[in-house]
């Protein structure tokens, strides 16, 4: 088994996971980091996205023995010693969740389109997210709480 090293939350990893394992696995099983959610498992609903070397990816699909020198930022690396991220506070100060499930990805989507584009419009927020399922919000709130932060909407930002 290959052996592999990647930063996760800014903090170094070593691991030899198995080749059918995948990134997810990793996160959930090995490293505690749950945000990321098991959904469909076939990179259709965006509830396990993370950001890879700034990117968002769905870890369902990405193995974990293709890793190494990667940096990985999941939902529980946002944020700080000081509080949530601006984007995390915005879905909750612009009621962007109800159950949650949906949540972490989709607030990785929203921070990947505002560090590639800090002053997206709403059809780019709508557009950039459109990979993320949700089934409890219509979505209108996430979109709002995105646009919060991009100084394009309503609520703190």
């Amino acid at each position: 088994m290959k052996t592999v090293t990647l930063t996760v939350n800014n903090r170094p990893h070593t691991l030899t996971p198995s080749p059918e394992r995948t990134l997810l696995d990793v996160l959930r099983e090995d490293l505690g980091l749950t945000g990321a959610k098991r959904g469909c498992d076939a990179g259709e609903c965006g509830a396990c996205t993370v950001l890879l070397n700034g990117k968002p990816v769905n870890s369902c699909l990405v193995l974990a023995v293709e890793l190494s020198g990667a940096a990985v930022v999941t939902i529980e690396g946002l944020g700080g010693p000081d509080g949530l991220d601006r984007l995390q506070q915005s879905f909750i100060d612009n009621f962007a969740l109800q159950c949650g499930y949906c949540t972490p990805g989709m607030i990785l989507m929203g921070k990947a389109l505002l560090m590639q584009n800090p002053h997206p419009t709403e059809a780019e927020v709508k557009e950039f997210i459109s990979g993320n399922l949700c089934r409890c919000t219509g979505y209108e709130n996430i979109v709002k709480a995105i646009m919060a932060v991009a100084g394009g909407g309503e609520g703190n930002g």
